[in-house]
């Protein structure tokens, strides 16, 4: 129900907004027709529901849906039917119903009351629902008329006749017959009996029906009672013999009197015989159910005559009832408790419940006699006898056994309201009468128990109430009646006893009525506040304390002064000198009345009256005077009051003074509490305070300074101690206080308001001073002075906490030493009581700092060294104390938090402005506490008022006497620009974003104020500033600022446009007033237009304004207005707000669909839209508060929605200048900022995108050479979305950094981001190129952890605890992949990133020691609740675990040697060129340490301990120790395929290990690592081949045909045909696999014999006779359109290759010819022709005149050119690719090497390295014939060298233009790019045979290597190796590459860097390269014929080498093949052979 209620609240306050939920509370609840049927059971929910939307209408009835009136209206309709049980929900009980009825009627006439409209369809129909309910007669429709009776419906005047007289006749209204003849006369005679007595006659219906006599008043009836009938339930009252004096007879108050006396004076006690019988039988017959319809119906008749007019007979009727009631209470009242039958509870519940119905009855009859004519005198005197009746009522509750009941209290309240309502109604003689006859019920009641404490009774209340009603009432009109009343009980205190002729005797107590009197009229001066009333009666009361002790009771003297000191508080202002005067007087005659030889005997009430009485007064006094001269006085007086005292006091022998002026500080506090101190003080007073602190500092009265406890002895508080006052001194400095708490508080409140005591004369303290026992001579302890001289110094000492030692006080007097003591207790405990901010206004201002009481000290000139030292320290220990209560708060939030935050400010831009005093000792003081201030909390560099006064303020604090002195402005100057430096650039290196945009805003304001002057010192400061990526030499050390994010958004934020992917230098001063300029054009474009706009009268706009609603920013904008807007503006307002969302949306869209973003457009729009939020800050209009938050939302989540780099860069410029602007908006922008960044993770975006696809070159490379599906890349680039989270996460920290120390709120929500960014499952992209801000996320993490230290969220402990936990975990989730490269060809990123890692590894390797360290004793000491304790349990982040703390340690060591390793790979990917090693200064990690790391990782997650082994692939200890843990848990690690090489070995394999039987079960691998099981180590093991089986058909044939030249090679060790089996089947389901499948086949074929090799020996003879029956296979297994293909797909090109076996006869002249005829001749049958080499490509023709025979060795290779489409593309687009056709040719190792290059440039492409390779398709057609695709657009260097005798720089000049030129320079990078991605190839397949001609120059300058006859271990001339260098380098290659010819030029460098950089990219896939080549060895290719080319190529990749390692070595290839001299001598041996050109 709860949550019901609260929706229904929310769609109260806008339900056009949530019309959906209304309808939905609506739709649950009872549906009309249901409920006319009156068979319905409602269910729970139903009723919940209606109460829900009666609910609404009670808050909504102007509401224009009908749909809840119709609900709540069919709901009462169906009332009648709701009073059987069958109608609720079953077990619903009677209270559930009467609370449903109760809440449900309330709501209803709530409504009703509200909307006119709906009262009236209610009351069309109530009166039937009523009447129903009244005569049902059930216990439910009880409930219901009991709900009624407590919120009644509306009816029409109609039915309120009907339903009075229903209720008369239906409900037992019993009239019971008194015992009197008079009360027995019929009804309708009853008026006409009674008038018989005058209407102003007191008589109480006695029976004997005597008159009352004439001359009395109080007839005095026969008979009495003892008061022992009384019994247990009547209190007698004693009262004090005396009298009191009535109207024309007496109430005697004697001793032993009671309520019984006063009973038989008032006729109340006669009751007897058989008549009383009979009246105790009547009322015990009437039932309790039958009493409790009476009351019902008193309530509901009451609410009918409340509303409408009844027929006057039957209100005549009602009234008779009642009266009659009423007649009957007397009698039912003197009815004792043992008089009834029933006994206990039941006599309870019955006296409660006829009190009850009396109650009813009593308040019927006032509206009654209300609703009468006014006018006639017969309505006067029934008047008048109502009143008497309703008295007589009231006397006899007061004198009833059963008065203390609560109904019995209630009902007496009643009938006194009910009394004055009438009589003030009626005024008159009416109000005359009720003062006569209220004068004795008010005594009676004082006569009662003593009401003084706090639980006054509630008739005392009632009187109090009325007397104060009538008082007011009758003040103008009639005062006689009321002085004579008041002075009546007044002078009752006045009677009293001869106390004299009992000297002898024990006096009597105080009689209660005279206290309780005094009460009264206190509180009747006090409700009604007239100075008359007081004037009357503080005379009596002072005269009554001015006649002395002796004489007055002491108890009475008390309530005396309490009751003067409460009329004195009212302030007037002679009742307060008056009382003052006196209160004074006694509290100095009490004093000196100790001591004497009288006081021994002294009454208890005389140390109360000292201690509690007097003190409380004063306190009064002080809490009520409102007048500002009054308080003035009050405060003199009480001042002076206490510098008697403690004269008084310190003359006193064996006494404390403590105890004398203790009682009096908290009054003084109080008058205290609105002084200010900083105003100029009279020097009378600054007299009075500073003896006031002397006196506390003496007496030792204020709260202990020291936290540390002294050694002192103890001194006792009691009065008769004898101590010495230097040792109360040195106990009240160290504590513990001795005194009664309130005193230490009010010390606290005083030093608030007390100026500072300073001291004027140079004589300083020895003519303004008494202190006797440190100066008087006279003194009786005179000859102590120097000993307590000497414990005050010590006393001060340690006040001053040790900082000056006593010795160097010797020179100071105790007289000096007290008042030091004494500014020491003031100034510290004025920052310690409520962090020094002073007395003087709401707004904490720089001008109440106590600061400002502080410095006065210290301007005092010609002060002795050791007092400025001991002043000095003051200052310090003040700061101290500062300091302490500022971090005692700083977990405090809401109110609390504001408090401390502008205490701090205040302080910190008070010691600004002190930083141009005069005094240069003070100007020094100030500039150390700022400084301290500053670095304890740096808060304060981001605070708009410290940076105000910072820049701006101090030139206008200069002393006008001063100006003119040259020398104190240069030193000034000099200190303030130290000052502001270093306050500029501390803020720049934590938060530079918020900086900058605090400066901008800070320009802005400099410029609008035009202090072009005062600005000077900024700008030549800021001239001086600038941050970057590059070296900041402004701050040192490694800040927040250091961070690559943070710096990044501090350029965003700064608003230039720079291009946040390369490196920048940032000027503070000029893009800051870039910026500041722009912002400012903006704003005044707004102003401009709101002032066009209002000067023309606006525009004719139908804008609307219904945005969405957000309530926190509703609120926060609404409390933020301060001023009142035009009309005018809320409409210019709201066609701009409409323009500027509808242009956000926009942008969103555009960026939806994957539109290209405008950046300067967006980048305006947001700022103007900016501009336009935060004008209205300022404006109190509420009408377009939901398009502001609308267009907030829009400004948070636009750049987050767009998530591009610009879009970021953009918002972060908006929310810096928000929340710089407008600090107040800081939380609400960072919760919507924190809503978008977890929404980014729902998303799955940017830095989230954990899909596979997004996953970088692990998704590229896949499967070929990284398990897992081919997936389609993602339509956006996730780099560009990681980049714009990157920026994000800088603006987060910055404001991370700007509000971790004050303020919780927002500490919270970083908290909520953490929290759901590190959420169990790991969801982070996997992208390398989010490395760096993954781990600035993970920094931001732990910096946030650290809060818990710092202690503003030490109330959160355990949560961070889990949350660093989970950091931990996250951090190391990034370790369970393998570590991958990425390059974005931006130095500046890649640089980023390497450094981003190495800021997380040193905050984790340094900052966090100590945290820990703290943290590991913390939680030994917590129970063993806390998370961190456990043991052998399961924890909700590691799982189950033996030991959190040892485990802890060790994932800690873990992640930080990974995050180290991970920090080297990116610093040497960012700067692979510095050749220096990273890790030597590193410890050697033993193996027992890596066994640990290896267990760790596993247990945390194994595909961690695999990444962790291929980090350390040739690491045998982390080997072994993973094989191990492999092997051992089988099971839970089936789905990763890295665990493979871990248990499938040649080893598992001959051992036929059961391990291998886990295989079917295993994940799939990539195909390069199921290669690997193909080769013979594995021995074609079944559960091995199944497995690479499933694995090669677990992906498409088109993805494994690239390894079809291996495939081929495994059917030499296809024992068992499987692979055949693979072959044959993958060939059916797709027909360019097989067709690639059977020209392998036929390209293996007799290549054995060929090469010279028995075909006939071992497997070699058995694979030659498989390969055409698999060929025959492939072909049987085709469909007939598949077969078809086949057939016309190879007769097509073998047609073609046939050409070059026909030209071998003819010339060369004549083969070209020969070749055009033959091309003629061959047609292209069909459109789905491919080219082989490249099966895309769809052949279309043939270009008959393209045919070239080329030169070969042995053959004639032709070239022909076709005319091809691209397969998925346009086919009407025709493109030429040319092929070379060779016959008698091995293609085979071509394949092989270009296999390589093209998983090199697959990788080159993955990483992003911008390395060029062209892999051209070869393919074997049959035995040495072939296929070779030709590169286009190229020719050989051979062929370039033809046309000219220049070099490659010459020929590149010629073709491409001059050096320098943009062509020129684009072909030398094409050639770089090019260059190296063939040195990295060049190096791992060492191509020999490198001569001019097999080198390619494409049109734009890219070389290409072709033919690849030596690779691997062969080369030209019988393996001579004579080409020594890795790759071919020649010179006129480095002529190109490094003009300076020294290895030093900016090309060469790039080439080195591209170099390295593919070398370690192909590092990380070493194992995929070798796998592709380690098939092949058997193949019989000749690059397998010698040596070990498989050992050597993995030595070439060098895997035992470190990243730096391999690097180096990368680099030493390069410079050693830079123009070797084999390279040359090769191409000479080339040239002079083959005619090769060099």
């Amino acid at each position: 129900m709860e949550a019901l209620t609260e929706l229904c609240d929310l769609v109260a306050r806008n339900p056009t907004q949530f019309s959906e939920k209304l309808a939905w509370m609506c739709n649950r609840c009872p549906q009309p027709d249901s409920l006319s049927s009156g068979s319905l059971r409602v269910s729970r929910s139903q009723l919940n529901a209606v109460l829900a939307v009666a609910r609404f209408l009670s808050k909504c009835s102007d509401s224009s849906d009908t749909r809840p009136k119709s609900v709540v209206l069919e709901f009462l309709h169906s009332v009648p039917s709701s009073f059987t049980e069958s109608f609720w929900p079953q077990s619903y009980s009677t209270e559930s119903i009467a609370s449903f009825f109760a809440d449900f009627l309330s709501y209803v006439a709530k409504a009703a009351e509200l909307s006119s409209d709906f009262a009236a369809e209610i009351a069309g129909f109530s009166g039937d629902v009523v009447l129903s309910a009244i005569g049902a007669n059930s216990a439910i429709s009880r409930v219901f008329l009991t709900a009624l009776s407590q919120n009644f419906l509306p009816i029409m005047p109609s039915d309120a006749d009907r339903f009075v007289t229903c209720l008369l006749d239906q409900l037992s209204i019993p009239v019971l017959a008194p015992g009197t003849p008079r009360e027995q006369v019929p009804a309708a005679n009853s008026e006409t009996s009674s008038a018989q007595s005058s209407p102003l006659s007191v008589n109480h219906y006695q029976p004997n029906e005597s008159e009352a006599s004439p001359g009395n008043e109080v007839s005095h009836v026969s008979g009495s009672t003892s008061s022992s009938r009384v019994g247990d339930e009547v209190t007698s009252a004693t009262s004090s013999r005396g009298s009191m004096v009535m109207n024309g007879g007496s109430i005697l108050w004697k001793s032993g009197s009671g309520v019984d006396q006063l009973g038989a004076n008032l006729g109340l006690n006669d009751v007897g015989g058989a008549m009383f019988r009979q009246q105790v039988t009547s009322f015990e017959e009437e039932s309790v159910e039958s009493l409790e319809k009476q009351e019902i119906a008193f309530k509901l008749i009451a609410h009918i005559l409340d509303k409408v007019q009844i027929d006057s007979r039957l209100l005549e009727q009602v009234r008779l009832i009642a009266k009659k009631q009423l007649q009957s209470l007397s009698v039912f009242l003197k009815i004792r408790k043992r008089d009834w039958n029933e006994q206990g509870a039941l006599l309870k519940a019955r006296i409660n419940m006829k009190l009850l119905v009396y109650l009813a009855a009593a308040k019927l009859n006032v509206k009654s006699i209300g609703a009468l004519d006014s006018e006639g005198k017969s309505t006067k005197r029934l008047v008048h006898e109502a009143v008497a009746l309703l008295i007589d009522a009231a006397e006899a509750c007061l004198l009833s056994v059963w008065r203390k009941l609560r109904a019995c209290e209630e009902l007496f309240g009643s009938l006194l309201a009910g009394v004055a309502q009438v009589a003030v109604a009626r005024g008159g003689q009416l109000l005359r009468v009720l003062l006569i006859r209220l004068k004795p019920i008010a005594l009676a009641v004082c006569a009662q128990a003593d009401t003084w404490g706090s639980s006054q009774g509630a008739m005392f209340e009632s009187v109090m109430k009325t007397s104060c009603q009538i008082i007011e009432s009758c003040w103008t009109k009639e005062r006689a009646p009321v002085d004579t009343y008041i002075m009546g009980l007044a002078t009752s205190i006045r009677e009293r006893n001869d106390y004299e002729e009992q000297a002898d005797k024990e006096k009597q107590a105080v009689p209660v009525v005279q206290l309780n009197v005094i009460r009264l009229l206190a509180d009747v001066n006090v409700a009604v506040k007239k100075v008359e009333v007081v004037d009357m009666i503080l005379p009596l009361f002072i005269e009554s304390l001015e006649e002395g002790d002796a004489s007055t009771p002491s108890l009475l003297r008390l309530r005396l002064l309490d009751a003067v000191s409460r009329i004195a508080s009212l302030g007037f202002e002679k009742s307060y000198r008056e009382t003052v005067v006196l209160m004074t007087r006694s509290y100095l005659r009490k004093l000196s009345s100790i001591g004497s030889a009288e006081s021994k005997t002294i009454a208890p009430e005389a140390t109360t009256e000292r201690v509690e009485t007097l003190p409380a007064g004063f306190l009064l006094i002080a809490s009520g005077l409102t007048s500002a001269k009054l308080r003035s006085d009050y405060r003199h007086r009480l001042l002076s009051l206490c510098s008697d005292v403690g004269l008084a006091a310190e003359s006193k022998s064996g006494r404390s003074g403590a105890d004398f002026l203790g009682p009096l500080l908290p009054a003084i506090a109080e008058i205290c509490s609105d002084f200010d101190p900083t105003v100029d003080v009279e020097p009378s007073v600054l007299k009075l305070f500073r003896n006031l602190w002397f006196y506390v500092a003496l007496f030792g009265l204020a709260p202990p300074i020291q936290k540390i406890q002294l050694p002192t002895k103890s001194v006792s508080s009691t009065l008769n101690s004898v101590g010495s006052i230097g040792a109360i001194a040195l106990q009240a400095v160290g504590g513990p206080y001795m005194w009664n708490t309130l005193w230490s508080s009010a010390v606290l409140r005083i030093a608030q308001g007390t100026p500072p005591l300073v001291v004027s004369s140079v004589k300083w303290l020895e003519d303004e001073l008494e202190l006797n026992a440190l100066h008087n001579p006279d003194s009786r302890r005179g000859s102590g002075n120097e000993k307590a001289a000497v414990t005050q110094r010590a006393a001060l000492s340690a006040a001053l906490g040790g900082r000056v030692d006593v010795a160097a006080m010797s020179t100071i007097s105790g007289v000096k030493a007290t008042y030091l003591l004494a500014v020491a207790f003031l100034e510290i405990i004025r920052f310690g009581s409520n962090g020094g901010i002073l007395n003087g206004g709401t707004v904490v201002t720089t001008s109440r700092s106590a600061f400002s009481c502080v410095f006065e000290y210290l301007k005092t000139p010609n002060l002795m060294p050791a007092v400025f030292q001991c002043l000095t320290a003051i200052v310090h220990r003040a700061f101290e104390t500062a300091v302490s209560w500022l971090v005692d708060r700083i977990s405090d939030t809401g109110d609390a938090a504001d408090v401390r935050d502008s205490t701090l400010y205040a302080h910190t831009c008070f010691l600004i402005k002190s930083m141009c005093r005069r005094e240069e000792h003070i100007r020094d003081i100030a500039v150390n506490l700022l400084t301290q201030l500053r670095d304890r909390f740096p808060q304060v560099l981001w605070n708009s008022s410290c940076l105000d006064s910072l820049l701006f303020s101090i030139h206008n604090e200069s002393p006008s006497a001063v100006v003119n002195d040259p020398a104190w402005m240069v030193a000034v100057r000099s200190l303030y620009q130290k000052i502001v430096r270093e306050w500029i650039v501390k803020s720049l290196s934590y938060a530079p974003c918020t900086s900058q945009g605090l400066l901008q805003e800070k320009l802005c304001k400099a410029n609008t104020w035009q202090r072009a002057q005062h600005t000077t010192d900024v700008v030549s400061l800021l001239s001086e500033t600038r941050i970057g990526t590059g070296k900041n030499d402004i701050w040192t050390g490694i800040q927040t600022a250091n961070i690559p994010a943070v710096m990044a958004a501090a350029a965003a934020a700064s608003g230039a446009n720079l291009k946040l992917t390369e490196a920048f230098n940032l000027e503070v001063l000029s893009t800051g007033i870039v910026s500041a300029t722009v912002k400012c054009n903006h704003a005044g474009e707004i102003a401009g237009m709101r002032r066009l706009y209002n000067s023309i009268g606006g525009f004719q706009s139908g804008a609307s304004t219904g945005f969405g609603l957000g309530a926190g920013l509703q609120r926060l904008i609404s409390g933020a207005f301060p001023q009142q807007p035009q009309a005018e503006d809320d409409v210019f307002n709201a066609m701009l707000l409409t323009k500027f969302v509808r242009l956000l949306q926009q942008f969103v869209n555009i960026a939806e669909k994957g539109g290209e973003l405008d950046k300067s457009q967006f980048h305006e729009t947001c700022s103007q839209a900016t501009a336009l939020l935060l004008s209205n800050l300022g404006s109190e209009s509420k009408s377009n508060l939901e398009g502001f938050s609308q267009l907030l939302r829009l400004l948070c989540w636009c750049p987050a929605y767009i998530s591009t780099p610009d879009a970021m860069e953009t918002g972060v410029f908006i929310w810096t200048w928000l929340v710089s602007a407008a600090p107040q908006l800081g939380s609400l922008i960072l919760a919507e900022l924190v809503d978008a960044w977890l929404w980014t993770i729902d998303t799955k975006r940017g830095l989230f995108a954990s899909e596979a696809r997004c996953s970088g070159p692990s998704a590229k490379l896949r499967p070929h050479l990284v398990s897992g599906e081919p997936e389609m890349q993602p339509e956006t680039d996730p780099v560009e979305q990681i980049i714009a989270h990157r920026l994000w996460l800088g603006f987060f920290i910055d404001r991370f950094e700007v509000v971790r120390h004050n303020s919780v709120e927002q500490l919270l929500l970083l908290g909520r981001l953490l929290q759901g960014t590190t959420k169990l499952p790991w969801n982070f992209s996997r992208h390398p190129a989010a490395t760096g801000t993954f781990f600035t996320v993970m920094l931001l993490g732990l910096k946030f952890c650290s809060c818990q230290s710092q202690g503003n969220l030490q109330n959160f402990k355990t949560g961070l605890q889990l949350l660093e936990d989970r950091i931990y975990r996250a951090s190391l989730g990034w370790f369970a992949y393998e570590p991958e490269w990425y390059d974005m060809n931006n130095m500046n990123f890649t640089q980023s990133e390497a450094q981003s890692v190495s800021l997380f590894v040193h905050y984790l390797s340094n900052e966090r020691v100590d945290a820990l360290q703290s943290d590991s004793k913390a939680r030994a000491r917590e129970n063993g609740s806390s998370l961190i304790d456990v043991n052998n349990q399961y924890h909700p982040v590691w799982g189950q675990m033996e030991n959190y703390a040892v485990g802890r340690e060790k994932r800690k060591q873990l992640l930080l040697m990974l995050c180290q390793h991970e920090a080297d790979r990116l610093e040497v990917w960012a700067q692979p060129l510095n050749s220096k090693e990273s890790t030597s200064s590193r410890p050697k990690i033993s193996s027992e340490k890596w066994i640990e790391y290896a267990r760790t990782a596993f247990s945390v997650d194994p595909q961690i301990a695999f990444s962790l082994a291929s980090r350390f692939p040739t690491n045998t200890y982390l080997k072994a120790e993973i094989v191990q843990l492999v092997q051992s848990h089988m099971v839970d690690i089936r789905c990763i395929p890295e665990a493979l090489p871990y248990f499938v070995t040649p080893k598992a394999v001959d051992e036929n290990s059961t391990l291998l039987q886990q295989l079917p079960h295993w994940a799939a691998c990539s195909i390069t690592q199921a290669l690997e099981f193909l080769t013979p180590a594995y021995k074609g093991h079944p559960r091995v081949m199944a497995y690479v089986l499933r694995v090669l058909e677990s992906y498409p044939p088109k993805t494994v045909t690239f390894f079809m030249p291996q495939l081929v090679q495994a059917l030499r060790y296809d024992e068992e045909r499987l692979v055949e089996g693979y072959l044959l089947r993958a060939a059916q389901r797709d027909d360019v696999f097989a067709h690639i499948l059977i020209w392998h086949l036929q390209g293996e074929e007799m290549q054995v014999s060929e090469s010279g090799k028995d075909p006939a020996s071992g497997k070699n003879s058995s694979f030659q006779a498989l390969l055409p029956i698999v060929r025959q296979r492939v072909i049987d297994g085709f469909a007939p359109k598949a077969l078809d293909l086949f057939n016309r797909e190879f007769d097509f090109f073998d047609k073609v290759t046939s050409i070059s076996g026909k030209l071998f006869p003819y010339s060369k002249e004549e083969r070209r010819a020969r070749i055009r005829s033959e091309l003629e001749e061959i047609e292209v049958q069909g459109e789905d022709l491919y080219l082989p080499t490249a099966t895309n490509k769809l052949v279309r023709g043939i270009r008959v005149d393209s045919g070239i025979p080329l030169q070969s060795a042995a053959k004639v290779p032709i070239m022909i050119t076709f005319n091809v489409v691209d397969r998925h593309g346009d086919q009407n687009d025709t493109k030429p690719q040319a092929c070379i056709f060779k016959v008698g040719d091995d293609c085979r190792q071509d394949v092989l090497a270009l296999q390589v290059i093209a998983l090199l440039r697959d990788i080159f492409e993955a990483v992003g390295l911008n390395l060029y390779l062209f892999p051209y398709g070869v393919l074997p057609t049959g035995a040495e014939r072939g296929i070779i695709e030709v590169v286009p657009n190229t020719r050989s260097r051979s062929q370039m060298g033809e046309t000219t005798d220049g070099g490659l720089y010459e020929i590149f000049q010629q073709d491409y233009g001059p050096v320098g030129s943009q062509s020129f320079e684009a072909a030398r990078e094409n050639f770089i790019i090019s260059s190296a991605g063939y040195a990295v190839a060049s190096l791992l397949l060492q191509p020999k045979d490198r001569h001019n001609g097999n080198l390619l120059f494409d049109n734009v300058g890219r070389l290409v290597h072709i033919d690849f006859g030596f690779i691997l271990e062969t080369s030209p001339g019988g393996n001579m190796r004579f080409e020594s260098a890795h790759f071919k380098l020649s010179h006129e290659m480095t002529q190109l590459l490094d003009p300076s010819g020294a290895m030093k030029s900016e090309t060469w460098i790039q080439f080195v860097r591209l170099c390295v950089k593919g070398y370690l990219a192909a590092r990380r896939y070493t194992d995929g390269i070798i796998n592709t080549v380690l098939l092949m060895r058997d193949s019989g290719l000749p690059c397998f014929s010698r040596g070990d080319p498989i050992g050597n190529l993995r030595r070439r990749f060098h895997p035992e080498m470190s990243e730096r390692e391999a690097a180096n070595f990368m680099i030493r290839v390069c410079t050693d093949a830079y123009n070797k001299w084999t390279t040359a001598g090769y191409d000479l041996i080339q040239y002079l052979q083959q005619g090769i050109e060099k």
